[in-house]
């Protein structure tokens, strides 16, 4: 008797596997007509033109990310103009910036296609990330970077997340160690928040080149708001030469 009701419950338990397994089936069926399905994004208007998105750029062509795009704000276009200008003189000269990590040692893109990507600029799509651009003072060993936060640079609400402003920083003032002393690393990097930076405004990343001492060099860093008016971030970095 024990051996008939063991086995009636197993082939009810196979018909209820087959039945799940059927039923699974008919998911990722839908799933993959889903997924296939052509994505809309809708925008909302009253959404600030510095968040908007423009379309992916080719991966198959080298892009200065540098240069401006539709997601920047009115006040990082004003600024970057106001550098070009500063460059048309000869005392500051405009970094570019390739999504590869060699991007700061020429002013030509790399001469062949790269997998990897630099860690600011993984995103295909514009604004939503770090917008940025950076321009560099040889007499004055000083490095400046115009940066504007996207929505996924988000940490407490509204407002830019503390590990993606000391990435800022220590990008900036890597720039200026290694154009002018060549391959560097970061060996210590000291920051002090003194004001949250809104997502999607605008803040000056202005670094300098403050001593070195052997293969060590020092700078100092500090983040102030668009007019001037706020500080919202000041630090200290320590590289190290890669070359003796």
């Amino acid at each position: 008797m024990g051996n008939v009701v063991q086995k009636q419950f197993m082939v009810s338990s196979l018909r209820k596997g087959v039945t799940m397994l059927r039923s699974c089936a008919k998911l990722i069926r839908g799933g993959v007509a889903l997924c296939n399905h052509p994505t809309i994004l809708q925008t909302n208007s009253r959404v600030p033109r510095h968040f908007s998105i423009s379309r992916p750029h080719n991966a198959s062509e080298f892009r200065d990310y540098g240069l401006p795009n539709a997601s920047w704000s009115q006040k990082l276009q004003d600024l970057f103009n106001n550098f070009q200008e500063l460059s048309k003189k000869g005392s500051w000269k405009r970094i570019p910036s390739y999504n590869s990590t060699v991007h700061h040692m020429g002013e030509v893109p790399p001469s062949e296609k790269r997998e990897r990507r630099l860690f600011t600029r993984n995103l295909d799509k514009d604004g939503v990330g770090f917008e940025y651009t950076m321009f560099y003072n040889k007499a004055e060993k000083r490095t400046v970077c115009l940066f504007q936060s996207g929505p996924y640079l988000e940490g407490p609400p509204g407002f830019t997340h503390g590990g993606c402003i000391a990435t800022i920083i220590d990008s900036t003032a890597g720039a200026g160690v290694l154009y002018s002393y060549g391959p560097v690393m970061t060996a210590n990097l000291n920051i002090n928040y003194r004001n949250p930076i809104p997502l999607g405004h605008t803040v000056i990343v202005d670094s300098k080149v403050e001593k070195t001492e052997g293969r060590k060099v020092y700078a100092t860093c500090h983040i102030r708001s668009h007019d001037d008016k706020v500080i919202h971030t000041e630090a200290t970095a320590l590289f190290i030469k890669l070359n003796p």
